[in-house]
């Protein structure tokens, strides 16, 4: 089975909603992030990530690590990501590029209706609602 390692961000805007996206010709909502390149550290690929596919600029300084975990990637069948996750409160209005199709701000109720990645739905919403007391 082929691991990729990626770098994602849980991203809160400070009422409660969380930043998903959607890639293009995909149906699974999942974290703002992607693919760390050779020679990239998951910080660095993040903020890349979020800047192309987003347009969102941050620094180094506003990522909270939250921790790393494994689940099957969503979009590519027999591949499991390897995902180093940070967290981040920001407002921004983000504007959908590259290969991301849609990104929506949800709350805690709403994103139960949504088809989820297994990497959002197993781990960074359990996360999320347990170690904030919110969602």
């Amino acid at each position: 089975m082929t691991v990729l390692r990626i770098a994602a961000a849980l991203i809160e805007d400070g009422s409660g909603r969380i930043l998903l996206v959607r890639k293009a010709g995909t149906r699974w909502f999942m974290q703002a992030g992607g693919k760390i390149e050779p020679g990239e550290d998951a910080a660095a690929a993040l903020i890349r990530e979020l800047d192309e596919e987003i347009g969102l600029t941050i620094a180094e300084s506003a990522l909270r690590p939250i921790g790393r975990f494994s689940a099957a990637a969503a979009n590519e069948p027999g591949h499991r990501v390897d995902a180093t996750v940070f967290h981040l409160t920001i407002d921004h209005d983000p504007v959908p590029a590259a290969e991301i199709e849609e990104a929506i701000w949800v709350d805690g109720r709403s994103v139960e209706t949504l088809p989820l990645a297994p990497l959002l739905r197993d781990h960074i919403l359990p996360w999320w609602r347990g170690g904030t007391g919110r969602g």
